[in-house]
């Protein structure tokens, strides 16, 4: 079994600080459009909002922020909209990897690599790489990420690595294979923009996270907004399927 406990298994400790924050950063586009500006205006502005972000969760203490970057199904979207986020997210890495690097932050990435160029591969696992041994804040990012994959691909490689376990296979034994097999399960999940679905994200680990949606679009997500987060955050009764009375016992 995964060093961390599973939330359906075991009771994971209550800490004021959320130790794992996983985030959707909607509403770049609206953003953008409510300026009359284009829609990769919103995206550059996101930017500096995830920026931030990192920052203030390395101040708070909190060990894990995961953000999803892209998903799976955001390849639908137009031609130039998908090639625009492609080139941010390389200039992204090139600009922010020293500077997480001094800052003790170690850079993940989770999701299926292969539609992405050679080039972008190439600068995610030299991020990666430069950030390994970091021991501070670890920030992933979900890019060309699902939920189902994650669980397809976790079920393939579990068959393969033990096919005589077949048909005796317990939730353990799944969890050491998702993407995120090296952090606890999300204790506080963030949606900005206003819409309120998780959208194919962390489908296993979001199993007893606690939600929080806001209409703040991403690029205003600043220190207030996510302030609020954290309230209502530690305002939340965390039973795992207890009542509230074993709580106060």
């Amino acid at each position: 079994m995964g060093f961390f406990k599973s939330s359906t298994q075991d009771i994971p400790l209550f800490n004021e600080i959320p130790k794992h924050i996983a985030v959707i950063m909607d509403g770049n586009g609206r953003w953008a459009r409510k300026r009359f500006l284009p829609r990769v205006a919103g995206h550059k502005r996101g930017v500096e909002t995830v920026r931030n972000m990192v920052k203030q969760c390395a101040v708070l203490g909190v060990d894990y922020l995961t953000l999803f970057a892209f998903s799976s199904e955001n390849w639908r979207r137009p031609d130039d909209e998908v090639s625009f986020l492609m080139g941010l997210f390389m200039d992204a890495l090139k600009r922010e990897v020293t500077k997480l690097h001094d800052n003790n932050i170690r850079l993940i990435l989770i999701g299926d690599r292969s539609r992405f160029s050679q080039p972008l591969i190439e600068q995610i696992e030299a991020s990666e790489k430069l950030t390994a041994l970091n021991t501070g804040l670890i920030l992933t990012i979900a890019a060309n990420y699902g939920g189902r994959w994650d669980i397809l691909q976790a079920t393939n490689a579990m068959q393969k690595a033990t096919p005589h376990k077949i048909g005796t296979f317990e939730e353990a034994d799944l969890s050491d294979y998702l993407a995120m097999n090296y952090a606890p399960e999300p204790d506080l999940f963030i949606r900005t923009g206003g819409e309120k679905r998780i959208s194919n994200f962390l489908l296993w680990q979001l199993a007893y996270t606690e939600f929080y949606f806001t209409d703040t679009l991403w690029p205003d997500f600043n220190d207030e907004p996510f302030k609020l987060a954290i309230q209502s955050y530690q305002q939340r009764e965390r039973r795992f399927g207890r009542t509230s009375e074993q709580l106060t016992t």
